[in-house]
């Protein structure tokens, strides 16, 4: 009998950040990073669309090439199966934490939500590009579409999905909202109105509890 000790690799966490455009959540990306490394963890940081050399040509595309609502979504699938392959899969596998500037609930709540994209075929999707692999923490960053319009900047060419008129954004940030409520457990909102330095103190506090 073999009595040497295997090392049993404990599977890394998985944190998404969520919210419309101009929520501010990027911004705060990076610090929850390094509060994660502080405490001992190798961390990922990746984005969606993209993450890939494959995902970041699919970004370009989604990001500024006109296209049928469920073209659009299926490229975000696509950039998405290549960036679960090849970057998130790999990474929680050998233990290090990854944490996603989006993920499949922007789907849900752009294509589904703005664009009005079956949820049936979203959810459809997601089952088959990765039925195993979900968020164990996701950080919606909540902003009224007014404020949030009025922080993009203007110093940029601003991307398709940022020029959106009308209620998009109010229709994509029900959407997240309806997805925060029916998975309470998952999800913490985040009030993006408050301090860059309130909301630094209260995603540390709901860091160590995971």
């Amino acid at each position: 009998m073999n009595n040497e000790k295997v090392r049993l690799t404990v599977r890394g966490k998985f944190i998404t950040f969520e919210g419309i455009d101009g929520a501010g959540k990027s911004t705060h990306i990076e610090s929850t990073a390094s509060l994660i490394r502080s405490r001992g963890a190798e961390v990922v940081v990746t984005r969606e669309p993209g993450g890939t050399p494959l995902g970041e040509k699919l970004r370009a595309l989604l990001l500024s090439e006109p296209m049928h609502l469920e073209t659009e979504t299926l490229l975000m699938f696509a950039a998405r199966r290549e960036h679960l392959a090849c970057v998130i899969e790999p990474a929680l596998d050998r233990g290090v934490w990854v944490i996603s500037d989006r993920f499949t609930d922007a789907t849900r709540a752009y294509q589904g939500g703005g664009r009005g994209v079956d949820a049936a075929k979203i959810e459809q999707l997601a089952r088959w590009v990765h039925p195993h692999t979900n968020p164990d923490l996701t950080l919606l960053f909540d902003l009224s579409r007014e404020v949030a319009q009025a922080r993009l900047t203007t110093s940029r060419t601003l991307d398709r999905f940022e020029q959106e008129q009308g209620n998009f954004h109010s229709l994509v940030r029900s959407e997240y909202l309806k997805l925060a409520q029916a998975e309470p457990s998952r999800f913490r909102v985040i009030d993006a109105s408050l301090t860059q330095e309130k909301i630094k103190k209260l995603l540390e506090k709901i860091i160590i509890t995971i």
